[in-house]
């Protein structure tokens, strides 16, 4: 965790409720300013998290303070209490309720360890690397989990929809699978549960590693957000779901990109940073040297394409990312630059690929949807078995060939 840094609280003056239980974990070096001194407080102090709190009646200089903390690198956190409104896009809601304290901690602890992987990558980043990893806003690159029935599930779906990718389901156990099957940024409960239902969703979350930290964010339902494990879980009026999941999502999506850097930092820049994949050129060095590899041993070798026809950019990228999740380690992928994803199957004949490949457009069929969301995303596939004499071009000349059949 980054110690860089104060913990800088901005407030009107008064001393915040959280000061005291903040500086008593003494991990923390703790400053408080005022609205006024605030801007100052960040150039002159370098803070490595920022809490506001009075926001009512200091809109304006909230907004100032975001676009200035954007700037700063590391990843600087700011945190507002107990928001009424929608907030700028860096800047992290905290709702107010029960084990406030708690809460507010364990939310903290969270967005610091997002910026303490963003130091790890800016102290390790390369030129080269520099020029792969993806720019922009991460909300683009985001997946969300939208759960509920009735009407404001289209409503929900809309507002998610209109800044990152959204995957829907009608049920607890329609979100599990989806939940095991791709990587996701963020969850939005909408209505139609009882308290008894989310609550053991929201216990399974918190009692599984891999979905602790995903931001969680549900209208009211009766249940206490202290009493699961879950420092993202953001409990508000159903009006504001869509405002306040968008900068808890962006941070999570943000962590993520980060992760994938790093990996492919540590593969020594053969992985692409945003699909998490081999890159096209390490995929051509490796698709050679397993052809030569397999004729001289003869074990079964397959390649296959799957090509998603008229797809958007975040789909094929979302895409990658499942099959990245559903290979076996044996095997290796790239994203081409038309969008399409070639795999290798390796040890594996023509009529087992087959029968993997179909269970991977499965997969995506499942969980991917259309440009115009109203259409399941279609994948079709071609195969090419290694044959004696062999070669890279050859088996993706089959692979071509095969493709203009299938469309002719």
């Amino acid at each position: 965790m980054s110690q860089q840094g104060p913990i800088l609280i901005v407030s009107n003056g008064n001393r915040s409720p959280f000061a005291d239980a903040i500086a008593q974990l003494k991990i923390f070096p703790l400053v408080e300013s005022v609205w006024a001194d605030a801007g100052d407080a960040v150039a002159r102090l370098h803070p490595a998290a920022i809490l506001a709190g009075y926001l009512d009646a200091n809109g304006p200089a909230l907004e100032k303070l975001g676009r200035q903390v954007s700037a700063v690198k590391p990843y600087t956190p700011l945190i507002a209490l107990d928001p009424k409104s929608a907030l700028p896009a860096n800047i992290i809601p905290f709702a107010q309720s029960g084990d406030d304290t708690r809460r507010l901690i364990a939310r903290l602890k969270a967005a610091l360890r997002v910026r303490t992987e963003h130091a790890t990558l800016l102290r390790r980043m390369t030129e080269p690397a520099a020029r792969s990893i993806p720019q922009g806003d991460p909300l683009h690159d985001a997946m969300s989990l939208l759960i509920g029935r009735g009407g404001s599930f289209p409503t929900l779906s809309v507002a998610l929809g209109q800044q990152m990718g959204v995957v829907g389901a009608l049920s607890i156990e329609a979100a599990a699978k989806h939940l095991n099957a791709r990587d996701l940024d963020g969850i939005v409960i909408g209505e139609g549960f009882s308290g008894r239902v989310v609550d053991a969703f929201l216990t399974v979350l918190s009692e599984d590693a891999r979905f602790r930290n995903l931001p969680v964010l549900m209208a009211p339902t009766g249940v206490v957000g202290s009493s699961y494990d879950l420092p993202n879980l953001e409990i508000c009026d159903a009006d504001m779901l869509a405002q306040f999941a968008a900068p808890l999502i962006r941070q999570h999506a943000f962590e993520a990109r980060i992760q994938r850097a790093l990996k492919s930092i540590d593969a020594g820049g053969l992985l692409d940073a945003r699909t998490g994949l081999l890159t096209s050129q390490a995929f051509a060095r490796d698709l050679s040297a397993a052809i030569a590899e397999n004729l001289e041993r003869g074990a079964g070798f397959t390649l296959a394409r799957i090509a998603f026809g008229q797809s958007s950019e975040r789909m094929q990228f979302d895409a990658a990312r499942v099959i990245g999740r559903l290979m076996r380690r044996m095997d290796f992928a790239t994203l081409e630059d038309s969008g399409n994803i070639l795999i290798v199957f390796a040890e594996t004949g023509l009529r087992n690929a087959q029968l993997v490949a179909r269970r991977f457009t499965s997969v995506l069929k499942h969980t991917l949807t259309s440009p115009d969301s109203a259409q399941r995303f279609e994948a079709n596939v071609t195969l090419a078995a290694l044959t004696a004499g062999d070669t890279a071009d050859a088996m993706l000349s089959r692979l071509d060939q095969d493709a203009q059949r299938a469309a002719s």
